[in-house]
């Protein structure tokens, strides 16, 4: 393998034989480029998906409720469903296995003021698990707690540009804001995946909005992180359980999707993942088809160059070559040829990933590329494509005869 005078003679041969190497590794390196602009376009597919839900956890689902469209056990359409703290507590209590995180959620618009600045923003009321729900990072302060919701607390969680709007670049942590009225305290800010809509968020406990935005245990939604130990047909299982319970408990009818929905990204997670499944198997199919495709065209050009060198190799074998010496420098030179051919498919096919990335963002392809596990692997599909291409080749190149090799043409 490491044989000096072998190399040299097949950098000669190579030198010597230009269009005839060139065309040989044409079909490798055009296989190899498909396979690279294609997994980077699948593999960009993918982090446009990841960026969709950059900002939630991915093992949430969402209960939420609407107005009837279809009467039920005497009652009659067009009723407001309204969920509670007993709806609440009846999920903690009997799914607790089945959860990771739990939240109530209350949605307002909001007046906020600070001395002579005020704006208006949107308000969640939530319970603290609601801060890995929505992957919630704290920048200054905490979040809200326990005691929190227990005491009631007139305290307030905002986001960094609900800061920066009315602090600028002062200190806002333990300041006093006006929030329609009522005096507040600021416990902490955050910033968030999701961008400046949810930077322009605030957050207060669940019971004091039900305490002083109509004295009541109201719930507008929950929010439920199912647990991660569950795989995604379980998650799902739960989620439609879960949703044909509460539809019974709310007196609803089974078939009235306009009342109550649950979403859960476990759905989302499984299309997507049958998705790219599918994606990536059209992409292996094509590749291997042209890889395949190359392999044939490099084993019949070294069965063109075995009949060239006839009687090269007929010498060779007169003065004392063993048969494995032949084989091992056609095998040699076929997976020099293929591997370079190869890599130079694949770093042209990187070079254009990286050049035309950023305008393919319009079709939801978002830093196409290549990752280390394909170029390894690449490189593996390389080395074994040469050794396939070369195999008959170079047998045929052993079984030559001296005698019958020097009196070739």
């Amino acid at each position: 393998m490491f044989d000096l005078d072998r190399w040299r003679e097949i950098f000669q041969s190579i030198s010597k034989n230009k269009l005839r190497s060139v065309l040989s590794g044409f079909t490798v390196a055009f296989a190899i480029l498909l396979f690279t602009l294609l997994f980077g376009i699948v593999s960009g597919l993918q982090n446009q998906f990841k960026e969709f839900f950059v900002d939630d956890a991915q093992n949430v689902m969402f209960v939420r409720v609407w107005k009837t469209s279809k009467p039920y056990k005497g009652l009659q359409s067009g009723r407001r469903i309204q969920l509670k703290n007993k709806d609440y507590n009846f999920i903690e209590k009997e799914y607790g296995d089945k959860i990771q995180y739990l939240t109530a959620r209350i949605f307002r618009s909001v007046n906020i003021a600070y001395k002579n600045k005020q704006n208006n923003y949107r308000l969640r009321a939530v319970h603290p698990d609601h801060q890995y729900l929505e992957k919630t990072i704290m920048d200054e302060g905490r979040y809200i707690n326990d005691l929190d919701l227990k005491q009631k607390s007139k305290v307030m969680v905002i986001g960094r540009l609900v800061k920066k709007d009315l602090f600028g670049e002062k200190p806002a942590l333990g300041k006093r804001l006006n929030v329609d009225g009522i005096s507040y305290k600021i416990i902490g800010i955050f910033s968030d995946a999701g961008g400046d809509n949810e930077e322009r968020q605030t957050y207060m406990p669940v019971t004091t909005a039900q305490k002083l935005y109509g004295n009541n245990d109201h719930i507008s939604q929950i929010s439920i992180g199912y647990n991660p130990r569950l795989n995604l047909d379980q998650a799902i299982a739960f989620g439609n359980k879960l949703e044909r319970v509460l539809r019974k408990r709310l007196d609803i009818h089974p078939d009235d999707q306009s009342a109550l929905s649950i979403r859960n990204m476990a759905e989302a997670n499984k299309g997507i993942n049958t998705m790219m499944f599918a994606l990536y198997f059209i992409v292996i199919f094509v590749g291997s088809g042209t890889l395949i495709a190359g392999i044939i065209g490099i084993s019949n050009i070294m069965i063109f160059i075995i009949k060239e060198r006839t009687k090269e190799f007929g010498i060779r074998k007169a003065l004392g070559a063993k048969p494995s010496s032949i084989i091992g420098m056609v095998v040699q030179e076929s997976v020099l040829i293929t591997t370079l051919a190869g890599y130079a498919g694949l770093l042209l096919g990187t070079y254009i990933l990286s050049t035309i990335g950023d305008s393919l963002k319009e079709y939801f392809i978002k830093d196409p590329g290549v990752s280390p596990g394909i170029v390894i692997g690449a490189t593996v599909v390389l080395i074994i494509s040469g050794l396939v291409a070369s195999l008959v080749p170079a047998r045929k190149a052993a079984k030559i005869k001296p005698i019958v090799a020097l009196r070739a043409d």
